[in-house]
């Protein structure tokens, strides 16, 4: 008698199992789901259901709740997990506790990233949760493989991934005198700042990175304690990568998530702060785009669209509440590689 093994694929996840469950055994979502699109070309996310079961190695993880969702842990002797210290709920006396050596605390520091980081080993019991309305996500990491999560959305990740964090070079300067030079009425002589801005004039010079402030002194005295610097997607961008075993990262997401494949040189514009994750193949850089708004004069530079530009091949995540960014709309000093589009000199634009 021939036995025949069904092999489930998960739309989401693209694991395969099974599929002798109610939920994929590697990311959390309903079997029973078909994928979702929209017309827009994004897949829907569907939430990881209640009670669902979610297995890493000899560990498993139980993600319970709806409004903000818990990952229950029941870590296996001898595995662990690390986590930003703030995500803890409870835990059991057995799981030992331990901080996570960071790589360049003192840049963490100064970019407002946390400073302690967990460890937990088991035996035992613990769980975790972003304290946000919206969802869960588990991301499955094979061998060998990475994924970028953007500031803030870490949960907790599963020890055979290697953490580390890099600069997202998504920034730009400004200078926060312009405006209170406006208020003082000397906005008529700012009207050659504005037309730049608008881009009617030249951009910055390229920089892929903020140097501190003595080196701003030593390399270009247009940089001084004035200079204000702003991260849209936020200063640094965490990276995943697993090694030789797979594992698993769970991020949390404001409201519903939503996942997207793009092609090799597709581009894609997001708001910077609904970025959840992406593939480390995917390039993003800085977009201005300006309306339509007839001359330039004080406070017009202000008038602008801030974009993140994404570039495939690769998959990015977003979600659909994140906060808001503040733009201080002070005219631009100097940004990293950025494109630009005005619609008062291109009508009928290409981008």
């Amino acid at each position: 008698m021939t036995t025949t093994t069904s092999v489930y694929t998960c739309p989401y996840c693209r694991q395969t199992s099974a599929g002798a469950g109610a939920s994929c055994p590697s990311c959390g979502a309903p079997v029973d789901i078909e994928l979702r699109t929209t017309s827009g070309g994004w897949i829907e996310l569907p939430p990881i259901a209640d009670m669902a079961r979610i297995q890493v190695g000899h560990s498993q993880v139980e993600v319970s709740g709806r409004s903000a969702p818990v990952a229950d842990w029941s870590l296996g002797a001898g595995e662990s997990v690390y986590f930003p210290h703030h995500v803890l709920v409870w835990k059991e006396p057995t799981v030992e506790l331990s901080p996570m050596p960071l790589k360049r605390a003192w840049a963490r520091h100064r970019a407002g990233l946390p400073l302690v980081m967990l460890s937990a080993k088991g035996p035992g019991r613990i769980a975790f949760s972003h304290d946000r309305a919206g969802e869960a996500m588990a991301l499955p990491v094979e061998a060998g493989a990475a994924v970028d999560v953007c500031e803030g959305h870490l949960v907790v990740a599963s020890e055979s991934i290697d953490y580390d964090w890099n600069e997202s070079n998504v920034w730009y300067a400004t200078n926060p005198q312009s405006a209170d030079m406006a208020d003082s009425g000397a906005g008529l002589g700012l009207l050659n700042i504005g037309l730049q801005a608008a881009g009617m004039g030249g951009t910055g010079d390229r920089r892929d990175r903020e140097p501190d402030r003595r080196e701003r002194r030593n390399v270009d005295d247009r940089y001084d304690e004035s200079t204000g610097w702003h991260y849209p997607v936020g200063r640094y961008v965490d990276r995943f990568t697993a090694g030789d075993r797979p594992g698993l990262v769970m991020i949390g997401a404001g409201g519903a998530a939503f996942l997207r494949d793009l092609a090799e040189g597709e581009s894609l514009l997001v708001k910077p702060p609904a970025l959840l994750f992406k593939d480390p193949s995917v390039t993003m850089q800085l977009h201005v785009e300006y309306p339509a708004a007839g001359v330039k004069l004080w406070r017009a530079w202000g008038n602008r669209y801030l974009w993140l530009r994404l570039w495939g091949p690769g998959r990015i995540g977003i979600e659909s509440s994140y906060l808001a960014y503040a733009d201080p709309g002070t005219d631009f000093r100097d940004m990293s590689q950025a494109t630009r589009h005005s619609w008062d000199l291109n009508p009928n634009p290409a981008n």
